[in-house]
């Protein structure tokens, strides 16, 4: 399906648009897609979900998030089965909080990895997502809003002791777009850079993305990239978005996610996510439940 051409308006959805009739998996991204801004979701969102889950139609939380944090938002908002976690990185179980899949950077790939960037960014501050935990260079957290865990720091080169699923980057003082093109060029086609937001750069294997292991999922499960709606906000969801049959962008969405979306729903503020479903769940017959006010 050809996506919207830059610089046009898009069509919000007042109506049935797109080919969601023979819709079986929706894939959503979670920050700023379908979580309200406090990470919980609206009665409206929670209702259309479980009435996805009535009909049959299969919803996968796709993140940047690691489990230890997606899990506990997933059992709230009462979304089990399979997510996708770190970009592509992990794929979980969140009914058996087990790992079903992992594609890290190899421990020697991220040391690389860590040394050219620190070349090319003098001053680069790191943060290293491991498969079982999560450690940051002193500094990181300062200008960051995020309340600090206890976790280890060091050294990025000291924290990588094993297969790394994400190495994150930032700069106390360049500016953002000019962080992420240092870093693409930097790691080149060694890895791939992505990010959620305007603070740091996420850095996984090369060719891991949401798409990567979307696909995957949907191979195991028999389900085309044509029966597959997927809705995101940022350039970490373009490849999600580029691979399913459909793209759908939230109305807060980045400008580059709505250039590249077939059709934009509402913010997430707005329910955008569960006025999606709604209107698949009418496409295919099934009731959603009440909407909310």
């Amino acid at each position: 399906m050809p996506r919207t051409p830059s610089g046009q308006d898009h069509l919000c959805f007042t109506g049935i648009v797109g080919n969601v009739e023979g819709t079986k998996l929706v894939a959503s991204d979670l920050d700023g897609t379908l979580l309200l801004p406090d990470e919980t979701v609206s009665e409206r969102t929670r209702a259309a979900l479980a009435a996805a889950r009535r009909a049959g139609i299969t919803v996968v939380l796709v993140s940047g998030r690691q489990p230890r944090s997606l899990g506990p938002i997933a059992a709230r908002i009462g979304v089990g089965g399979i997510a996708i976690c770190a970009n592509g990185a992990l794929v979980w179980d969140l009914d058996s909080g087990t790992m079903v899949d992992a594609t890290p950077l190899a421990a020697e790939l991220a040391t690389r990895l860590v040394h050219a960037l620190r070349e090319a960014i003098p001053g680069v501050l790191f943060a290293v997502e491991l498969e079982g935990g999560f450690g940051h260079e002193r500094g990181w957290f300062e200008d960051l809003t995020t309340v600090r865990p206890e976790v280890l720091e060091a050294d990025a080169l000291e924290l990588i002791t094993g297969p790394v699923i994400k190495l994150l980057v930032r700069h106390p003082s360049m500016s953002f777009a000019e962080l992420a093109e240092r870093a693409r060029q930097a790691v080149g086609e060694d890895a791939v850079a992505t990010w959620a937001g305007l603070r740091l750069v996420e850095i996984s294997a090369a060719g891991v993305t949401k798409a990567f292991a979307l696909e995957r999922l949907c191979q195991r499960l028999g389900i085309d990239a044509s029966e597959v709606v997927a809705v995101g906000d940022m350039p970490n969801d373009l490849a999600m978005l580029g691979w399913a049959g459909t793209a759908v962008a939230v109305a807060n969405a980045d400008q580059e996610v709505l250039d590249a979306a077939d059709e934009v729903t509402a913010a997430n503020v707005e329910d955008g996510v569960a006025q999606l479903l709604e209107r698949i769940l009418a496409a295919n017959g099934a009731a959603a439940g009440p909407a909310g006010p």
